[in-house]
């Protein structure tokens, strides 16, 4: 259901694309992104930190693109995103010793710290080749194919947050086992 949710947004960005063009799109995006929030919110009467810097970005994004009428910055919108991520991850992780993925998710996911770094780790990694991926054809290909990218850059997260449950799995099921022989 989550990930429908996730997903809703760039689908319809994507559908107004090809009914119209790039501006109608990055409207659509904005208003399905509120919408997408709202609905969010309403379920778990908060926003997660990726969720505000996403509406936030994607509304002041796309407030340029459509006031400068300008389809760069709406291009641009996941490049700063990703590296946004990677930045607060990495700084967090090696400057000031705070493992953001554990603090949100330990409570969720028993794992050692070794395990928690190594998923840190993970995540930097993965949001700097989406940043890369997603300005080297921002920059190099046509909006009709950084819009398809868009589309079916999709596999790119399935297929690492898939990665990061076997590999979670693997650690909890270990986990488990050592508990059950104390």
């Amino acid at each position: 259901m989550k990930f429908l949710i996730d997903f809703f947004p760039i689908a319809l960005f994507v559908a107004a694309y090809k009914l119209r063009d790039i501006y109608f799109a990055t409207a659509v995006l904005m208003v399905a992104t509120v919408a997408q929030s709202a609905v969010l919110y309403g379920m778990d009467r908060k926003l997660q930190a990726l969720q505000k810097a996403t509406l936030l970005l994607v509304l002041v994004f796309g407030t340029l693109t459509l006031a400068l009428h300008d389809d760069r910055f709406i291009k641009w919108k996941p490049t700063v995103l990703y590296s946004a991520m990677a930045m607060v991850l990495g700084l967090a992780l090696w400057r000031w010793e705070k493992n953001f993925l554990k603090v949100m998710l330990g409570s969720q996911l028993p794992l050692p710290d070794r395990v928690w770094t190594q998923l840190t780790v993970a995540w930097v990694i993965y949001f700097l080749f989406m940043a890369a991926s997603n300005a080297y054809v921002a920059a190099l290909y046509s909006t009709e194919t950084w819009v398809n990218f868009k589309l079916w850059g999709y596999a790119f997260p399935l297929v690492f947050i898939l990665g990061q449950g076997v590999f979670i799995a693997k650690h909890l099921k270990a986990d488990d086992d050592t508990a059950s022989h104390d």
